[in-house]
């Protein structure tokens, strides 16, 4: 069994290359078998019962969908209260009955993502082979443990994300005129290991977890061998030895070589064995081993093998005595070769993904703004990733440029914003719902025919397939058309006709009729539907839910002032600050995201809060009491205030809810007066109307204006509001109300 990493865009040209090296009738990729999961046997069982697809649809989306560790029907069950309530009904309750009776069943024949086998004749001599109907390529009839059986080598052909990260990055380079040759990195760059120390390892491959960024901080790693050593210890049972490995290094322990002979095998890991090349040299120069007798040590060492390993007990000391090694030592010796043996990993396997995250690592130190680039291109999918990077980028103060239809391209690139300073340009790809294709259109059309100058210009200029309602919708909340028209909520408002005038100009191409102004579509082009623009918070809200998280800014950075008076931390210090010093409390703000509501098992309902803050998305744990204290805060509008206490498990940290508010209400308490200041002579209907429906509370507001005789007249409303910052910026978007003085 090979396993092979390359280029993941180029790994089609891998297969081809080999059904062309061995011959076509040799090569096959390996079959695989679908089993029915929860929802998916759910899904088929209500369509062979007829049963109306909305309702099938609400049942399988009660099952929790987890790829990484899937739930079974009866989890399910067990755990969500509203599926069992819905199997009260007597046609749910028959769906639920024959499909846990399906659940686990083989569903359908696929192909392996990865898996080749290649013979040394035709297959068809070796193994029966399947023709997947939605490919060209043969495939094995026997699943992957068979076709070992029938005497064939198996290869897992793996894209791996990273080697075409580091191709899109060094295309970048390449396209500002820098050539980066990675194959040939200096191995001992002194800026790269300083990052590699400081732990700063956002997007370096291999190195980028929490408990690894914490390894770094405290192996300080100097060459490339401490990063191969890394990479191989931080695994489950040999990452127990990394503070010894560490304390070696910096001469806070002392070495042991074991025995005199073994200092050459051991030095470069400061006498920690992690490889199993140094089991193989520790049987070959203390016992006498040859190559191949030291391999079948290692092996049986692997796996365990009570009997086996007696012979090998007895070779190894033996051979060790009669080499003049003491007998209690040697069988010391081996009984920690023994226990090193059983997690032993491959050196040469470590070496090249060491290779591979120096290499991301150098990048990310001397080309961090084309580095980040790529990387958030090979994540456009994932906007949790891509809130992630952008944080980065934040902390390195490189500019993350928003979605522009005339800048951007299809994935992210770099854009020069000053001389000699580069900022990130958001991909259009990557904005939701929108379409990879569509947007590769819209940026071919504008490279060979110019920028886009208009809305109705810009609907003329495409195909009827890529101009629809909901791709405009989307480009427009992520503020791409900002560059033509920076009303957003006008955009919006355009929207259908937009499309309709797409539509109309697509029918006349294909009637090849000329009205009469020729071809020029900007005569044609119909007047703009006039909107009020978007409150900030409304322009933020739109923006989240085209991106996936706010962008240009976030609703809590006009809290600022009074979360500092509060005491708030952003979610990202809190995490330090957990890990550092241990449960709390501590005082955090968001916006929520999202809620599930569960039940346990003793019947008490808790609940899971997803809130985002300026430093990314975050859960707490809302246990059954503070749930029930705060129902009525959490149906209502966000953001929150919080007070939460912090468990610390491995590498992650567990929030739980003390208490939650309303952060208007937390702020308002300390705001007791808004000082209006406006326009003499401005309409004043647009106010009246905010404040009608402003809430009642116990703060004043005061309109502050300069009469025609010069004076300042101060007019105190007779109402009390309920002040926020909410209602400040609403009020501040007003015409003619020049600002909002707070006391």
């Amino acid at each position: 069994d090979f396993d092979i990493d390359f280029c993941q865009d180029r790994r089609d040209e891998v297969i081809a290359h080999v059904q062309d090296r061995y011959g076509a009738e040799r090569v096959a990729q390996i079959i695989t078998f679908g089993t029915l999961q929860a929802r998916a046997v759910v899904r088929d069982v209500g369509r062979v019962l007829q049963m109306p697809y909305n309702r099938v649809d609400s049942l399988a989306k009660l099952i929790p969908n987890n790829p990484a560790s899937p739930v079974t029907l009866q989890d399910a069950i067990n755990d969500e209260p509203a599926l069992r309530d819905a199997m009260m009904d007597e046609a749910v309750g028959r769906l639920i009955e024959n499909a846990l009776r399906l659940e686990g069943l083989y569903r359908h024949a696929s192909t392996h993502a990865a898996g080749v086998v290649i013979g040394d004749r035709p297959l068809q001599q070796l193994i029966p082979l399947y023709r997947d109907p939605r490919s060209e390529f043969p495939v094995s009839q026997f699943h992957m443990k068979d076709v070992e059986k029938a005497g064939l080598v198996k290869f897992d052909f793996l894209g791996l994300k990273t080697l075409t990260v580091l191709e899109r990055a060094r295309a970048l380079l390449a396209h500002r005129g820098s050539n980066v040759d990675l194959d040939n990195l200096p191995l001992d760059d002194a800026d790269t290991f300083a990052m590699l120390s400081r732990a700063e390892t956002i997007g370096v491959f291999q190195l980028e977890g929490q408990g690894m960024r914490d390894a770094l901080s405290h192996l300080k790693p100097d060459t490339i061998e401490d990063i191969i050593a890394l990479v191989s210890l931080y695994r489950p049972g040999p990452m127990d030895n990394i503070p010894q490995f560490c304390n070696r290094k910096h001469g806070q322990e002392e070495i042991d070589y074991l025995h005199p002979s073994l200092e050459e095998v051991l030095s470069e890991t400061y006498g920690v064995i992690i490889y199993q090349e140094q089991v193989m040299q520790i049987a070959r120069i203390l016992a006498g081993f040859s190559l191949g007798e030291a391999d079948l040590l290692r092996r049986a060492m692997g796996k365990k093998n009570k009997k086996e390993m007696a012979a090998q007990r007895d070779r190894f000391v033996s051979g060790a005595t009669s080499r003049g090694v003491d007998e209690k030592l040697a069988t010391e010796i081996f009984n920690l070769v023994d226990k090193f043996a059983g997690y032993g990993f491959n050196k040469s396997h470590a070496a090249a993904y060491a290779i591979v995250a120096y290499q991301t690592a150098w990048l990310k130190t001397h080309h961090p703004v084309e580095f980040l680039a790529a990387s958030m291109t090979l994540d456009m999918g994932n906007t949790d990733k891509l809130n992630h990077f952008r944080q980065e980028l934040t902390r390195l103060g490189i500019a993350l440029l928003p979605p522009d239809i005339n800048r951007s391209g299809v994935a992210f690139t770099v854009e020069e914003i000053e001389e000699g300073r580069t900022a990130v340009r958001y991909a259009l790809a990557a904005i939701r719902n929108v379409g990879e294709g569509a947007m590769e259109a819209l940026v071919a059309e504008r490279e060979a025919n110019g920028p886009y100058s208009g809305l109705f210009e810009f609907a003329s200029r495409l195909d009827v397939r890529v101009v629809k309602k909901r791709q405009l919708e989307m480009l427009a909340c992520a503020g791409a058309f900002d560059c033509i028209d920076d009303n957003r909520a006008r955009v919006a408002a355009n929207i259908n006709r937009l499309v309709q005038f797409n539509a109309s100009i697509a029918e006349e191409r294909e009637s090849k009729q000329q009205n009469l102004f020729g071809d020029d579509s900007t005569a044609r082009d119909p007047e703009l539907v006039e909107a009020i623009a978007w409150t900030p918070a409304d322009a933020l809200k739109a923006e989240a839910e085209a991106i996936g998280f706010y962008l240009s800014a976030h609703p809590l950075e006009a809290y600022d002032g009074e979360l500092a008076r509060l005491g708030v931390m952003t979610h990202a210090d809190t995490l330090h600050l957990a890990r550092e010093h241990g449960t709390g409390p501590f005082r955090l703000a968001g916006v929520p995201v999202a809620r599930r509501t569960r039940t346990s098992a003793r019947g008490n309902r808790y609940a899971f809060l997803e809130l985002s803050d300026r430093s990314g998305h975050y859960e707490i744990v809302v246990f059954s009491d503070t749930l029930d204290a705060c129902a009525r805060t959490l149906e209502g509008p966000g953001p929150f205030f919080l007070e939460v206490d912090s468990r610390v498990d491995g590498e992650n940290v567990r929030f739980s809810a003390r208490r939650i508010a309303r952060l208007d209400e937390m702020v308002s308490k300390s705001l007791k007066a808004f000082v209006l200041h406006i326009d003499a002579g401005e309409s004043l209907a647009g106010l009246k109307q905010v404040l009608d429906n402003a809430e009642p509370g116990g703060g004043r507001i005061t309109l502050s204006y300069a009469a025609l005789s010069g004076k300042v007249v101060d007019i105190v409303l007779p109402r009390m509001f309920f002040l926020s910052l909410g209602l400040k910026a609403q009020i501040e978007a007003l015409p003619g109300v020049r600002s909002v003085e707070t006391a």
